[in-house]
């Protein structure tokens, strides 16, 4: 995990949300771990009938303006990554309106 480019912090949580591993910004933060949690209890209780009864998500990502987290769920275990945002990578993108 420590080798994904501008990561900042990870969590590596069991199913029922307990912290196996951690490190930089996100080190033992429990706090995000519930939240995580939560996240994927609700993303899984969303409008059954838009999605199949074994239809899970297979990633989810949180942007905010300077940072984003990864979420994704491999064999029984919750993978979360905060990344830092750079400005010049976003910036060629940004769309003037």
């Amino acid at each position: 995990m420590e080798k994904i480019p501008d990561q900042t912090g990870y969590l590596i949580l069991t199913e029922d949300g307990a912290v196996l591993e951690s490190a930089g910004e996100l080190e033992n933060d429990e706090r995000i771990a519930t939240i995580i949690i939560d996240l994927i209890s609700l993303s899984n209780t969303v409008d059954p009938l838009a999605f199949g009864p074994n239809e899970k998500f297979k990633k989810i990502s949180i942007t905010y303006d300077d940072h984003w987290y990864a979420i994704c769920i491999s064999n029984k275990k919750i993978y979360v990554v905060k990344r830092s945002i750079t400005p010049a990578a976003t910036e060629g993108n940004a769309i003037a309106v």
